[in-house]
């Protein structure tokens, strides 16, 4: 997994599954971009992301999350739940405001 951190007044917490990276999905009029300049970080394990996920909770940080991997670490660390999870394609994302 891939996770990157954006500086801001709330910093926002970029994840998605490495294989995704810089990929494009469509289903209907919805798209989701896993745009390399948002999404490409540095790469971690899932007890990484699993830490770096509750550290930032903390922080009251703000989430984007896509693939089946980040989605399961999210859910694991207790930031989402099944009902916050849509799907573009096939593909897993959530987005949390704290």
């Amino acid at each position: 997994m891939l996770v990157k951190i954006h500086k801001s007044y709330r910093d926002i917490v970029a994840i998605c599954d490495s294989e995704l990276l810089g990929k494009f999905f469509e289903k209907d009029n919805f798209q989701l971009d896993v745009k390399e300049s948002f999404y490409n970080g540095n790469k971690k394990t899932k007890s990484e992301v699993l830490d770096i996920i509750q550290n930032m909770a903390v922080e009251d940080a703000t989430f984007n999350i896509v693939g089946k991997k980040s989605v399961n670490v999210a859910l694991e660390a207790g930031i989402i739940n099944k009902q916050g999870i849509k799907e573009i394609s096939g593909i897993p994302f959530a987005l949390v405001l704290l």
